[in-house]
């Protein structure tokens, strides 16, 4: 047999045995397709960053004032949540239309009341959010004084008299049985 025959030869055995390869291959590349599908469809859309830097630094200094009302502890800046970033839309739109800072706050307070402030100012209403922790510290303080006091002047227990201590004795030395009477 020939140079040329031989390496016909190894190119059809080379051919025949990748055919073999890719039709294994075949369904564990269909398994992998279908279990990262979910994730192809859970991918957001890429958000286009803004060409304003002074429009984007007015939006992050507003947003960081705002709670979000969904998760409560978080700013609108920090949040994820879907109403956080309603909320971020609205204020970059708001922006865009040329309002000051004070009109979009304004506007969110007219709209979620001051609660969506994450400083809210000191009013009538809001009182107890500035006051309440001052004030359960000093109920905790006169209530543990409270205790601390009622402990003092609660009598100390007598002492075991001399019977008692027999019967103890005779309890951790395991003469129970004899005690029952």
């Amino acid at each position: 047999m020939s140079a040329a025959g031989r390496s016909q030869g190894s190119a059809a055995a080379n051919a025949a045995s990748v055919r073999a390869v890719a039709k294994r291959l075949m369904p564990l590349l269909l398994v992998v397709a279908i279990a990262l599908s979910p994730i192809v469809l859970l991918a957001a859309e890429a958000v286009p960053t803004d060409k304003d830097p002074v429009a984007s630094a007015r939006a992050v200094a507003i947003a960081d004032k705002l709670r979000c009302l969904v998760c409560q502890n978080q700013t609108i800046l920090e949040s994820n949540a879907e109403l956080a970033q309603d909320l971020r839309t609205q204020i970059k739109q708001q922006i865009a239309a040329g309002k000051s800072d004070k009109e979009i706050i304004d506007y969110m307070v007219a709209r979620y009341g001051d609660f969506v402030l994450y400083q809210p100012p000191v009013k009538t209403t809001t009182i107890l959010l500035w006051a309440g922790p001052a004030l359960l510290v000093g109920i905790g303080f006169l209530v543990l004084a409270r205790t601390v006091r009622l402990r003092r002047t609660q009598p100390e227990e007598p002492a075991l008299t001399a019977e008692e201590h027999e019967r103890v004795e005779r309890l951790l030395r395991g003469d129970g049985a004899k005690d029952a009477s």
